[in-house]
């Protein structure tokens, strides 16, 4: 597993225990099975995007804090270079940037979510909130529940996020997108 998952899972296994939260209460309130959460916190296992908005949200931080470790501090204003978003690359087919690391308190998560074809099947995860997403470049399926949607350029859609979603890349190019995750 990469430094990156690890650092993620040590910086996780700490709040939990600064919260006083014990790893039973803190899996149980992630919706995991105790074997399963300790891999996430031994750095053992990938984080779905999900999983860490929902752990950031019981720790009671940013999602930022708890994968960059960083202790971001404006609260005005945050502007991001193109290209210069804090990157984190979940699975190899996925990566985000996120486009407001550097602002504190947000009341929405803001990504650039580019992801490379895959052909395994997506696994549906769910979080807290609302979701914006924008389709800047490609094509991609959209599940949630028991729907689906194709979307491309321009295209974009507002849902429940509590409600399990993925999406899948069409086609032999890289779909990217815009994400707000609203909290």
């Amino acid at each position: 597993m990469n430094t990156q998952i690890k650092d993620i899972g040590m910086r996780l296994a700490s709040l939990r225990d600064d919260m006083e939260i014990s790893v039973e209460d803190m899996a149980k309130k992630l919706g995991e099975d105790v074997e399963t959460y300790q891999k996430y916190e031994n750095g053992e296992m990938d984080f779905s995007f999900s999983f860490i908005y929902n752990a950031a949200e019981v720790l009671g931080v940013d999602v930022l804090d708890l994968i960059s470790g960083d202790q971001p501090t404006l609260s005005m204003c945050s502007m991001v270079k193109k290209g210069k978003g804090y990157s984190v690359k979940r699975a190899h087919e996925y990566d985000y940037k996120h486009l407001a690391y550097t602002f504190r308190n947000k009341r929405a998560e803001p990504f650039l979510v580019t992801i490379d074809p895959d052909e395994d099947a997506p696994v549906l995860h769910g979080h807290d909130g609302q979701e914006f997403n924008y389709v800047i470049s490609g094509k991609m399926k959209f599940f949630i529940g028991d729907i689906s949607y194709e979307l491309e350029e321009g295209d974009s859609v507002y849902f429940d996020s509590s409600v399990p979603h993925a999406v899948q890349v069409i086609g032999d190019a890289p779909v990217q997108f815009i994400a707000v995750v609203v909290k």
